[in-house]
Order: structure tokens, then C-alpha cells, then sequence
């Protein structure tokens, strides 16, 4: 199996390092036959990719990471083969998006209540065009030297469990199934373990692949979510969750090997149902 596909990567539309332009030159130049760009709560890269992967080898699938809650949990979903331009998933997303900024206003007031002051304007300006996100939040704050890493500012400030955490609004699981649904795509678990419990009512409600291959999982939980996926009829996918060095560091676009076989199966499905 060779690396040559990466189910999930972030532009500069949502929290990533890179444009759209610059991860499709990057795909390129890495040997890379399929990507797709799966911002968090945003479609806006997507044009940008197809139109700098015109008349090249690469091909790109219409993606998306849609951020869903459930008590004391974050879990994410992946859609693939969207209508990007879908009015009811543009709707939404705008919805998300726009909490995405209210809950960083207000970490950022209770980080000034800590001591640790940040300006809006430059969490604004390090967010660029893309949506707000808390990694931002972070690199104002490693800017500040209030702290070393963006690791460290979610594990001490921002992270679920940090003083400095705000909730925002999130859809459930089920409906953001049916958001990608509605959208024409196909719904995967995104990181699946600490979710896994999930699984039987995501089935349900028609999630229809899980993302086995990625990033640090070892070849004994690749394995073991293998199973899981015959077990529940489900698509393998997989992907680097590339952002850029400056935001994650030590992931690589490319570095994790998915099969050939799990876009067929991802392209078929959405063929068929769009001609059902």
C-alpha cells in the first residue's frame, strides 16, 4: 500500500497553515493521487483546490470536518463528496462558524480574568480568512510567551478541561449526519477511539465509514478498528489530519497510508445514491 492519499487536510480557510493553492502544489510535489480538504465548519476552500488541481494528476474530494457534542465529549465528523454549495449545509456552517467566534471572545475574557490578555484584533489576524478557532487562540498566546506550545496552552488553558474553556453551540452527532446527508455526502467518524461507544447509533443514523488509518494510531488499534468497521458494514478512510507545522507539529500530509480501496468504495457509494 503505498501513501498517496490523505482524507483529511486543513486550509488556511478553517485553522490550517497552508492555502488551498499551496496544500494541492504540496500534494503534487509529495506524489499524492487524492486529497480532500475537510476544514472544520467550512466549505470555502474547496473552489480554490479544484480550481489549482485543474489539469493535474491530483484529485480532490469535496470534504468537510463538522465539530458535534455529546456530554463531556467532542466528536467530529467527516463528510466526503458534498454538494459544497448546498444552501442548507451553507446555512448551518455559517451557524457554526459564528459560534466558533462567540465562544473565542469569550475564552479570551476569561484568559484576561487569568492575567494572560490577548487583543482580538491579532487572534482576528493570525485566523486570517478562515474561520476562528481555539489554535489561534493558541498561537496568541505562545506569541505572548504566556506559554511555550500550542499543546501547552489546550492542556493548561483552553482544552476541554482548562479554566479558560467556553462552550459553544454544536450540533448533535445524528443531525450533522443528516447535514451531510442532505448535502449529498457520505458521513465517517472522524479519530474514532474514545468515541467508539458511539458507533451502533451513528450506524444508525447512517454514518457509513470510519476513519481507521490516522496519524499516531498504532498497527494494534489500526487493526482493531478494522474490525470494527466489517463488523458495522463500514468504509475504512483515513488521513494525516495535516494543519502545518505551526499547528500541529510532527504531522506530515501524506505520512499515512490508505488503501486504494477506500475511496472506490467512498466513490461508488456516492454514485449511487446520487442516482437513487
Amino acid at each position: 500500500m503505498g501513501c498517496h492519499i490523505d482524507l483529511h487536510i486543513h486550509s488556511t480557510a478553517s485553522d490550517g497553515e497552508y492555502t488551498p493553492t499551496q496544500l494541492v502544489e504540496m500534494a503534487l510535489q509529495r506524489g499524492l493521487s487524492v486529497i480532500s480538504i475537510t476544514d472544520h465548519d467550512t466549505t470555502e476552500g474547496i473552489d480554490e483546490a479544484l480550481k489549482a488541481a485543474e489539469g493535474t494528476s491530483l484529485e480532490i474530494i469535496p470534504g468537510v470536518e463538522i465539530s458535534v457534542d455529546i456530554p463531556h465529549r467532542e466528536v467530529h465528523l467527516l463528510g466526503y463528496y458534498i454538494d459544497h454549495h448546498n444552501p442548507t449545509l451553507q446555512e448551518q456552517l455559517s451557524l457554526l462558524r459564528r459560534s466558533r467566534e462567540e465562544r473565542a471572545r469569550g475564552i479570551l475574557e476569561k484568559l484576561a480574568a487569568l492575567g494572560l490578555p490577548l487583543r482580538w484584533e491579532r487572534v482576528v489576524e493570525l485566523a486570517g480568512k478562515g474561520s476562528i478557532g481555539r489554535p489561534h487562540i493558541a498561537q496568541a498566546m505562545v506569541e505572548q510567551g504566556y506559554v511555550s506550545t500550542i499543546k501547552e496552552a489546550f492542556d493548561h488553558y483552553i482544552g476541554r478541561e482548562g479554566p479558560a474553556y467556553v462552550e459553544r453551540y454544536k450540533m448533535s452527532p445524528l443531525e450533522a449526519i443528516g447535514l451531510i446527508e442532505e448535502a449529498g455526502g457520505l458521513a465517517v467518524l472522524a479519530h474514532p477511539i474514545g468515541v467508539i461507544d458511539l458507533l451502533p447509533s451513528l450506524v444508525k443514523g447512517g454514518l457509513v465509514g470510519l476513519e481507521v488509518y490516522y496519524g499516531s494510531y498504532s498497527a494494534e488499534e489500526i487493526d482493531a478498528l478494522l474490525s470494527l468497521a466489517r463488523r458495522y458494514e463500514l468504509i475504512p478512510t483515513g488521513g494525516s489530519d495535516f494543519h502545518g507545522p505551526s499547528v500541529l507539529e510532527g504531522v506530515e500530509m501524506g505520512a499515512v497510508c490508505v488503501p486504494r480501496e477506500s475511496v472506490e468504495r467512498l466513490k461508488k457509494l456516492a454514485e449511487e445514491r446520487r442516482g437513487s
